[in-house]
């Protein structure tokens, strides 16, 4: 079965570009993205994860741990990376955990449905939709998942958003609207009447009785 938001992210131990990793003893109090790709030395990889690289500061800000899953070996992580940061112009400051043996892909349900998995001649098309995001809360649960084709590079800049959402409403009676992007107003849940809503919150901007606005929080 699938990981469900709110499950509990797997737990595991692996050997990464920065030592053996004990996964939820790494989350610590932090927040974490956990993203994987079909394969290193691969021109769409290349690119994500050089995009990956040059949004670590902001992923910091956000006290936010990365960490990459790829299906390699440590020994090529830390020859691709000398590609990536050719391609990304900064150093590619996060781990790389080596999944060849496909544990953390199958806990976490990356590979297709069909998928066929030589012992030798592995090609990143065996391995086609290891291409997903997961954002895990401090808490170790599930937040929010994204799964993507192996033709479709990630838009990062949107799992960054995704993750300010996810941050601006965890544990609070609050939702963010469509194309919502930090400093603009939230939605009030249906969970406070109005008049709690307005001692929270403040001044509501009432669309509809069930779709209401405020200024957002300050987090921190």
């Amino acid at each position: 079965m699938s990981l469900r938001i709110n499950d509990i992210a797997p737990d595991f131990t692996a050997n990464s570009t920065e030592g053996q990793i004990s996964f939820h003893d790494w989350i610590g109090d932090s927040y974490a993205i956990l993203f994987s790709h079909p394969r290193d030395f691969t021109p769409v990889c290349t690119t994500e994860f050089g995009a990956v690289a040059q949004l670590i500061p902001e992923f910091e800000k956000r006290g936010t741990k990365v960490l990459g899953v790829s299906v390699d070996s440590v020994e090529d992580h830390g020859k691709w990376k000398h590609d990536i940061e050719t391609v990304a112009g900064v150093p590619a400051n996060f781990a790389i955990i080596d999944d060849r043996e496909l544990s953390v892909a199958k806990a976490y349900d990356m590979l297709p449905a069909d998928y066929y998995l030589p012992t030798e001649g592995r090609t990143p098309a065996h391995s086609a939709t290891v291409r997903t995001v997961f954002i895990i809360g401090p808490d170790k649960k599930v937040r929010l998942t994204m799964t993507y084709p192996m033709s479709v590079g990630r838009n990062f800049a949107e799992i960054l958003r995704a993750l300010d959402a996810v941050q601006q409403t965890d544990g609070v009676p609050l939702a963010t609207p469509a194309n919502w992007v930090p400093g603009q107003d939230v939605i009030v849940a249906l969970a406070l009447d109005d008049a709690a809503a307005e001692a929270k919150y403040g001044a509501l901007d009432k669309k509809l009785p069930y779709l209401r606005f405020a200024k957002a929080p300050q987090k921190g």
